[in-house]
């Protein structure tokens, strides 16, 4: 899909302010309100805009401990991968889970209460997974950076 310069000004808009009416994205976009209604539909039918999501502050919520997790997989199973992310879809505290080629095949991003509970999810729900060869853990200590936009 083609975005213009129109397009990208909206988005910039919407990048900086979600919750913003779109009479407000569409004055400091420099566009009609209509204008501005017909891009994000546009936008919308074209993937560019996924859909709207909660952000959700799961620290506020008494998650205390984010572990990053990188796994290299025993490949000689031609169904490591499948077996491996079907298994790790179904741990709830696992948010995000990525694949990569190179060294590490799946990382996993695991959030718990505390460490006693940490520990025991990375010995109850991690460790049982299939076909792992090889793991690292990276425990977070802050975000510097979290930002989903693109440079428009």
């Amino acid at each position: 899909m083609q975005i213009n310069d129109t397009d990208r000004r909206i988005l910039r808009q919407l990048l900086a302010d979600p919750e913003a009416p779109t009479a407000e994205l569409a004055a400091r976009a420099g566009v009609t309100a209509a204008t501005c209604w017909r891009r994000l539909e546009k936008l919308r039918a074209g993937g560019v805009l996924k859909g709207e999501q909660a952000v959700i502050d799961w620290r506020k919520l008494g998650w205390e401990v984010e572990v990053s997790l990188r796994f290299t997989l025993d490949k000689t199973n031609p169904r490591a991968f499948d077996e491996f992310l079907a298994a790790a879809r179904e741990v709830p505290e696992v948010l995000e889970i990525q694949t990569f080629l190179g060294q590490t095949d799946v990382r996993l991003n695991i959030i718990a209460r505390d460490m006693l509970h940490y520990h025991d999810i990375y010995r109850s729900r991690i460790l049982t997974l299939p076909h792992i060869a090889d793991t690292e853990a990276l425990m977070l200590i802050s975000t510097i950076k979290d930002h989903s936009g693109v440079p428009l």
